[in-house]
C-alpha cells in the first residue's frame, strides 16, 4: 500500500443533477468502484488522507459532497440521500460499488444497502450513524440542545460549530485541550464553511430515510464496522448493533480515537480498509 500519488491531473470533478439540486464530486483511478461518504457538517475533504492511496490501489474512487454540504446544493425540501447516491452512480455509469462511510456517511451507506441493494458490493462503516435510532447519550443530547438554542443568535454560527466539535471531535471523554489543535482547527474550518454556505438548511426539508436500525438483518454484503474507544456511547451501541445483526459483520475497536477515526488513527484505519478491500472478490 502506497500513499504517494503523482496523478492529480487525472482527477475529474463535476456536478451531477439531482431533484432540485446538484451534487459535486471528484473521481480518479480505474477499476472496481469505491465511494467515500463524509460525515455530516463536513465535506469530501475529510477523506484527503485516504483518497490518494485508494486510487493507487487500482480502484476507481469517488468522493462527493452530500446535499446541503460543501459544493453541492443547499437543501430546498425533502430529499433522500440514498436516492441521491443512486443517481450519482447512474451518472458515473457505476453499476455497483463498495461504500465507505463515516458517521452520517455510514448512515447513508446503510440506507443505500437497503433501498438499492443491487448497487452495493460491500460496506466499510466507521463511527456509524443508523437511521431509525434516536440519540440517547446525555452528553450528545445536551450539546444538541445547545446547538438548537444557538440558531438565530448573533454568535449562533460560532456556537453551533463549537458544539459540533465538542460532540464529534472531542467526544465525551476529552476536553478540547486534549485534542490535537491542528486537527481540531481543520474540523472547525470545514464545519464553519459548511454552516456559512448552507445555513438556510435549518428548516426547509427533512431527509427521507429507510429506518435501517430495524432492518440490519436484511443486509447481505460483506460488512466491517469500526468505532473509536473515545466516542459517544450511542456510536458504540450502533457499532455493536451492526456487528450483532448484519450477518457476518466484523467490528473493530479503534484505540485512542474519538469519532473521526480515519483522521485520529489513520494508520490503523488505512490498514483495516486495505485489508477489507483486499478480502473482497472485486
Amino acid at each position: 500500500m502506497t500513499h504517494d500519488f503523482q496523478a492529480w491531473s487525472e482527477i475529474d470533478n463535476d456536478t451531477v443533477p439531482v431533484d432540485d439540486g446538484e451534487l459535486f464530486y471528484e473521481t480518479a483511478g480505474s477499476g472496481p468502484a469505491v465511494i467515500l461518504l463524509h460525515d455530516g457538517m463536513l465535506d469530501q475533504h475529510m477523506w484527503d488522507e485516504q483518497f490518494a492511496w485508494l486510487v493507487n490501489s487500482g480502484l476507481r474512487v469517488v468522493r462527493y459532497d452530500a446535499r446541503g454540504h460543501g459544493l453541492s446544493s443547499t437543501v430546498t425540501g425533502d430529499w433522500a440521500n440514498h436516492d441521491d447516491l443512486a443517481t450519482l452512480l447512474d451518472a458515473l455509469d457505476i453499476p455497483r460499488a463498495v461504500l465507505v462511510g463515516l458517521s452520517h456517511g455510514a448512515r447513508v451507506a446503510l440506507d443505500t444497502a437497503l433501498a438499492h441493494p443491487a448497487r452495493v458490493t460491500a460496506l466499510f462503516l466507521a463511527s456509524p450513524g443508523i437511521s431509525g435510532r434516536a440519540f440517547t447519550d446525555p452528553f450528545l443530547l445536551e450539546h444538541i440542545r445547545e446547538q438548537v438554542a444557538a440558531i438565530g443568535e448573533p454568535d449562533g454560527a460560532e456556537r453551533y460549530v463549537e458544539h459540533f466539535l465538542r460532540m464529534w471531535v472531542d467526544g465525551p471523554h476529552r476536553a478540547p485541550s486534549a485534542v490535537h489543535p491542528g486537527f481540531r482547527e481543520r474540523m472547525r474550518a470545514s464545519a464553519s464553511a459548511n454552516v456559512e454556505v448552507h445555513a438556510d438548511d435549518a428548516g426547509p426539508g427533512m431527509p427521507l430515510e429507510v429506518g435501517a436500525f430495524d432492518r440490519l438483518g436484511e443486509i447481505r454484503v460483506p460488512t466491517t464496522v469500526l468505532d473509536g474507544d473515545l466516542d459517544s456511547s450511542d456510536i458504540s451501541a450502533n457499532a455493536h448493533a451492526i456487528a450483532l445483526h448484519v450477518p457476518g459483520a466484523r467490528r473493530i475497536r479503534v484505540p485512542a480515537a474519538g469519532h473521526m477515526v480515519n483522521l485520529e488513527n489513520t494508520p490503523l484505519f488505512d490498514q483495516e480498509l486495505h485489508s477489507f478491500l483486499s478480502s473482497l472478490a472485486l
